[in-house]
């Protein structure tokens, strides 16, 4: 078995690959049959793993070490250069909606393939490629911005991710401290901030506008695949999340203000969830992987061939340390057919989470990794997080193998509360985009002005104090999500939602939830996201359904009730 450092990563010669694009696109425009152009597919196809591949390696190995200096280069190159190829997928997209054969080619690689190759030509002309090279380069040195910080706490030099585990403490003084020094990193680099996202909306806006979209919302929608759902249908739900959400996290919030006795909350308290410390895992990172691989092969077959693949070939870059960029995140290395898994252990119940979340994602990426089209392994963004954060709840029997006896209901009940909690913050995000990218040419301070406006709609309970940055609205810049992947975060909670019918469904039928939590994961990116869920093997209900939330919040809420929190 290959393992991951001996993953070769080659240099891509990119005008060699141009070539061999425009040539196999000029046979396919002049292939006589059906399947001569499918044939030309496949071979088209190869290309792509080989740059997905090289793109994957440099992407992976430039996060595990920002400093690196070969890979920080290559990451520039890959920055400028893969949206170079999009001028030649364009033509490809050109050749598949005129060809005679679209119905033959739909019968190979479905529908969606056809209809997205259709849909790209609405959000690409060549004229836009110099745009999405600065748009990467800017995103790129957010990254570094932050992936690169060190702040000093209490003599320790630490990243931002190190510092993760004081913002929890249960000493209220060393949760205020940490949660400064944290967000005095931010405030110093403001102006940095400011810069990069001002540039990245006027930029997006300029793509937009270029290819004859009112503005970026649409352009996005469509460039990220949402081809069954639209923006009012969006804010329909977000509507939802207010009207049956926000109350229900407002009555934890003060749940947590009682268990943890203090009479005025501000923004540090609310990461303590019990007066007596948040659960924390029990082990070393290599004791809770060695539990991870016990609970997954205990789980099921599918889930113990995949983890032990993992392990073996050593793709799981768990533990946090200097110059690794900070978040996590799953990956695909095509040409090894392998996932990969990215995170910043920090001590505290995260770490866990990272084993549960981000193995989801991992377990739906292997589970498809012969999919016919490197395109299909993964759906649009909605549908993989509901891969990822249903893991998290399947999770649940294993707990006590991370946090012991002692420690499973704390656990339990902060986890699935924060899934409660975190749902009108998600959306809060997306309200807040989509002002901003409304109307792009209000100023930076007007920005971080709006984000506290709705901040205080939907999380109405955050008290600052006297941290002026926050106040004035510049929490948002933690949010990685909103300067490099702009809509995306909705995602996040439309998934839980969706993860929250699977937890209610294993409370009633645990195999029946499972096995059809198992085929959506083998369906990867076959359908659309409304299509995935009306799978006769999947049987989701639609998010944006009216009734939706409401009913599925309400056993949620049931079951934390059930619990003595008080005395955790």
């Amino acid at each position: 078995m290959v393992k991951f450092e001996d993953y070769k990563y080659e240099e891509l010669d990119f005008d060699a690959i141009t070539k061999e694009y425009e040539t196999l696109i000029e046979e396919f425009k002049n292939s006589k049959t059906a399947n001569e152009q499918i044939q030309t597919m496949y071979k088209i196809e190869k290309i792509n793993v080989r740059v997905s591949t090289m793109a994957s390696l440099v992407s992976i190995r430039y996060t595990q070490n920002v400093n690196d200096k070969y890979y920080a280069a290559q990451q520039e190159i890959m920055d400028e250069k893969i949206p170079l190829l999009q001028v030649s997928f364009n033509k490809l997209n050109h050749a598949i909606n005129d060809s005679n054969f679209k119905e033959e080619l739909t019968k190979e690689f479905g529908k969606r393939y056809v209809n997205d190759a259709i849909n790209a030509l609405k959000i690409f002309d060549e004229k836009i490629v110099p745009d999405m090279i600065e748009e990467n380069k800017l995103c790129s040195a957010y990254g570094k911005l932050i992936g690169s910080a060190k702040v000093n706490f209490r003599g320790e030099e630490l990243n931002l991710a190190k510092l993760g585990k004081y913002m929890t403490d249960i000493d209220r003084d060393t949760r205020k401290e940490a949660s400064e020094v944290y967000y005095k990193y931010f405030e110093d680099h403001i102006n940095e901030l400011d810069d990069i996202y001002d540039k990245l909306v006027h930029l997006r806006d300029s793509i937009a506008k270029k290819l004859g979209f009112e503005n970026f919302i649409d352009f996005r929608y469509l460039q990220l695949g949402r081809s069954d759902y639209n923006s009012k249908d969006v804010k329909k739900y977000r509507d939802a999340i207010y009207q049956y959400v926000v109350p229900v996290t407002q009555k934890l919030f003060e749940r947590q203000q009682k268990r943890i006795g203090i009479d005025s909350m501000y923004y540090y308290d609310y990461n303590l969830e019990f007066k007596t410390g948040n659960p924390r895992p029990i082990g070393t990172p290599e004791e809770l992987i060695n539990k991870a691989g016990t609970m997954y092969k205990e789980m099921s077959k599918e889930t113990d061939e995949f983890f032990t693949f993992m392990r073996e070939s050593n793709l799981l870059d768990l533990v946090a340390r200097d110059g690794k960029q900070s978040g996590g995140y799953t990956t695909t290395i095509a040409a090894y057919k392998a996932p990969f898994i990215f995170s910043n252990f920090n001590g505290t119940s995260g770490d866990v989470d990272v084993l549960t979340h981000e193995a989801g994602h991992a377990f739906m990426a292997f589970r498809c990794k012969d999919a016919k089209l490197t395109d299909y392994i993964w759906p649009t963004l909605e549908a993989c997080e509901i891969h990822s954060m249903s893991m998290e709840f399947f999770a649940y029997p294993w707990m006590n193998y991370f946090f012991g006896d002692n420690q499973v209901d704390k656990y339990k009940f902060a986890h699935l509360s924060g899934a409660v909690t975190f749902l009108p913050y998600g959306v809060a995000i997306d309200e807040f985009q989509e002002y901003v990218y409304a109307n792009p040419n209000i100023s930076p301070k007007e920005r971080r002005a709006k984000w506290r406006e709705i901040e205080k709609k939907y999380l109405p309970h955050i008290n600052y104090g006297d941290n002026k940055f926050l106040e004035e609205g510049g929490r948002f810049f933690r949010q990685s999500h909103v300067i490099q992947s702009p809509f995306y975060y909705i995602d996040y909670t439309i998934a839980q939602v969706c993860a929250f019918q699977f937890f209610n469904l294993m409370n009633k039928d645990k195999k029946d939830a499972w096995d059809r939590y198992v085929n959506l994961c083998n369906l990867g990116g076959q359908d659309t996201f409304l299509g995935l869920l009306a799978n006769p093997s999947v049987r989701l209900v639609n998010p944006f359904v009216e009734g939706t939330i409401q009913n599925t919040i309400k056993p949620i809420q049931e079951y934390l009730d059930k619990f003595d929190d008080m005395n955790m």
